[in-house]
């Protein structure tokens, strides 16, 4: 009959469109993955290795020299001595609340999300300014007991640990909050049926479970601790030699057209955040594992 379209033809033409479907669903990942690849070798790589090729440009001999001068090594001593003791603290911290919020119910429970939140919402420079408005031995509003004490907080070390340890507050809770109520409850449970107590259960129970993902946020928590720059450069007040973090040297060297050195300074913050990367895909790999068992 005329108008009327043979089965064989159909069957063709519908053959024909589920392969355009076909191809059109294998070119749209194989787009967005070039872009998404293109995007990160623009917006990482290149950038990555433009600072160590600035670092080296005038030799080993520089890159040596810029970053083991006195200076350099005083900023670099501060900065670890500043991540020794504002890691331990927030690992601690970090620990309590994730374990009090993933496992329990209690009121108040909401409020604290809220403050370990906080340091997110705050910009960096204001959270700085608010411990200037703080301890500040001039105008703060602990300045008459600072001073009756003769404790210096602000432009001195312990303001630097300070403003590093209220940015930095958040990076461990963060990371295990959302695992560990992944997690559950259960095989805590079972432990504290049996008879164990309350921090054996969390040392051989909910302690290995969360492993990768606490020395993950660690790491997080020590890179932040090592780039802070908005906080720090407010309480610090750029005292070479006392007070000047890594980040802050790195920005003086830049301003007296030293770039090279401040470069071979910067390196040091970019091995930190690559040895950051590689243990985020490690601990991403062995998280993976074990949920699959």
């Amino acid at each position: 009959m005329a108008g009327v379209i043979p089965i064989n033809v159909r069957r063709t033409n519908q053959n024909k469109a589920r392969e355009r479907t076909l191809q059109t669903s294998k070119v749209i990942p194989i787009f967005l993955t070039a872009i998404a690849l293109i995007f990160f070798i623009l917006m990482l790589i290149v950038p990555l290795v433009s600072v160590f090729v600035k670092a080296f440009e005038q030799g080993a001999g520089l890159y040596y020299a810029a970053i083991s001068d006195p200076i350099a090594f005083k900023a670099i001593k501060l900065t670890l001595i500043t991540i020794s003791i504002v890691v331990p603290i927030n690992t601690v911290f970090g620990l309590i609340a994730a374990w009090a919020i993933a496992k329990f119910k209690f009121k108040g429970k909401n409020l604290l999300i809220t403050f370990i939140d906080l340091p997110f919402a705050i910009s960096p420079v204001v959270a700085g300014l608010i411990f200037v408005l703080l301890f500040s031995t001039s105008y703060g509003l602990f300045a008459p007991l600072l001073n009756a004490w003769g404790i210096k907080i602000i432009f001195a070390p312990a303001g630097i640990v300070l403003a590093t340890l209220f940015v930095t507050l958040p990076f461990v809770a963060r990371e295990l909050i959302p695992l560990m109520e992944a997690q559950g409850t259960s095989e805590e449970e079972a432990a504290l049926t049996l008879g164990a107590s309350g921090f054996k259960t969390f040392l051989f129970i909910t302690l290995p479970n969360i492993k990768w993902a606490l020395i993950y946020s660690i790491m997080l928590t020590a890179a932040r601790a090592a780039g802070e720059f908005g906080a720090v450069s407010v309480v610090s007040g750029h005292i070479r030699g006392l007070t000047n973090t890594v980040p802050l040297h790195v920005e003086i060297l830049y301003n007296e057209y030293k770039f090279s050195a401040a470069f071979a300074v910067a390196s040091l913050l970019t091995v930190i955040a690559i040895i950051n990367v590689i243990i985020k895909n490690i601990a991403d790999w062995k998280i993976k594992q074990q949920t699959k068992i």
